[in-house]
């Protein structure tokens, strides 16, 4: 390269670009406004960091504080986000010039046939077996002429951005979580306490109709259908507490404990479901993790197309070594000793084979895929929001029709007693009517904690709280 190449080299540096496409966000058609916002328990309020505590409960806000310093995902999850931002680093540094130092010794023993075959006639052969001593500094800077580096270290911070918005949406997904099983583990405790109810009035029943038989007032059938309605009663509390205790050990997980020195109390009661902070569709765009998360690797890959088409243009480089270098070590140290070499180069791809393309289609394909991982995030996004607003306003229905079917049901059973205590029906009709009302009582106990369980799901599905 030419001293005149060398002087333009600044002012190419100068007007040095950054190849590819500029990142800007793709057109949505977004609703403007939510299919059941109008029904659903969704106020215009904003919506507090730390959501959980709208329920008001003092265990379940200790809970959750527990998973967010204990859970061993969300660490793996903050340690990722650690490792995306020293890989900044690494992409920037190649922008600075490199300088290393290189000290090294080496055996040499040169061909007598080759080297001999040189000399001149007459003259003696020197000595083929030497070594050599270096001690040399190497200088290297590719001048980022065309924004190879630039981009690479744009794709660097929006990696490093999609891990910590990956980051917020595991602890969303984590809070919302342990929610859900601390609502479904006291819901069972209802449960449990109204199967416990049932069986103590069932046992009291299959001693009275075993005292009837005893004296002739009742038949053997009135027994067996006693007796077989405790059984039942005994095998639906085995299986409430068998799901409280798989809900309560998936509980301790989260919270980072011992499943087998986990305890979470017994019959705390449930909280009225809050008034979730709706807002509009388009808010989820900045308020859900996985949405930003998805935006952000659209950005990394639009920018990986940018070092793609870099590629394709010269590399400049400026570069050197300068220090000592002998054949042996007397005069190592002496200044005839010195080396020094420097200038500038420039490397141009002619023929790749077609990898150059390839690459860079394979880049512009990536773009594509994180483009539609976006776009499918957004209506994952509104979907999820649509189906909690209609599961809250649909349990809400459920929660008053099943008061009122309880009342019937326990109204039914005291006739039904009257009727058989009077003789004018069987003792079938009072077991009908007793399975009637524990059937009520176990549906309005599972629908109040699944009411609570929607308006987690709707809490995290808009994106859970923020500042």
């Amino acid at each position: 390269m030419t001293s005149k190449t060398l002087l333009c080299l600044p002012a190419l540096l100068l007007a040095s670009c950054s190849v590819g496409p500029n990142f800007a966000l793709p057109d949505l058609a977004l609703p403007a406004k939510w299919k059941n916002g109008k029904t659903a328990s969704v106020s215009d309020l904003p919506m507090p960091g730390e959501w959980w505590r709208l329920y008001g409960s003092s265990d379940l806000n200790r809970l959750v504080d527990q998973a967010m310093s204990s859970n061993q995902d969300l660490r793996g999850a903050l340690a990722r986000v650690e490792t995306a931002r020293a890989l900044i680093g690494v992409q920037a540094s190649e922008w600075f010039p490199q300088l290393s130092f290189k000290d090294a010794m080496q055996y040499e023993r040169l061909s007598q046939t080759s080297f001999g075959a040189n000399l001149p006639p007459g003259i003696p052969l020197p000595s083929i077996q030497r070594r050599r001593f270096q001690s040399l500094f190497e200088f290297g800077w590719e001048l980022d002429l065309w924004g190879r580096v630039r981009r690479g270290v744009e794709g660097a911070k929006a990696s490093e951005a999609a891990a910590a918005e990956t980051l917020a949406a595991q602890r969303l997904s984590l809070a919302s979580e342990v929610a859900r099983l601390y609502f479904l583990a006291h819901s069972m405790d209802k449960q449990i306490g109204v199967v416990n109810e049932t069986l103590e009035w069932r046992q009291e029943a299959m001693k009275l109709q075993e005292s009837r038989f005893k004296g002739g007032l009742a038949n053997e059938m009135d027994v067996s259908r006693a007796k077989t309605e405790l059984e039942l009663a005994r095998n639906d509390l085995a299986s409430l507490e068998r799901q409280r205790g798989n809900a309560e050990n998936a509980l301790a997980v989260l919270c980072g404990q011992l499943p087998s020195t986990f305890k979470l109390s017994h019959n705390a009661a449930l909280p009225s479901p809050p008034r979730v902070p709706g807002g509009l569709p388009s808010t989820l765009l900045q308020r859900r993790p996985d949405i930003r998360a998805a935006e952000q690797k659209m950005r990394e890959a639009n920018a990986q197309i940018g070092v793609a088409k870099a590629s394709f243009f010269p590399a400049f480089k400026i570069g050197g070594t300068g220090g000592l270098e002998s054949i042996g070590t007397v005069d190592f140290y002496d200044a005839k000793s010195r080396t020094l070499t420097i200038g500038p180069s420039m490397t141009l791809p002619i023929f790749q084979g077609g990898r150059l393309k390839a690459n860079l289609a394979a880049s512009k394909a990536r773009y594509e895929e994180s483009l539609a991982a976006y776009r499918q995030s957004i209506l994952t996004a509104i979907r999820e929001v649509e189906d909690s607003m209609l599961d809250s306003q649909g349990y809400a229905r459920q929660s008053a029709a099943l008061n009122d079917a309880i009342k019937a049901a326990q109204e039914t059973q005291r006739l039904a007693e009257l009727r058989y205590q009077k003789g004018l029906a069987s003792y079938f009709e009072v077991v009908d009517a007793n399975r009637t009302v524990l059937n009520a009582k176990l549906l309005a106990a599972q629908v109040e904690g699944q009411r609570l369980i929607a308006t987690v799901a709707m809490l995290k599905a808009l994106g859970g709280g923020w500042k």
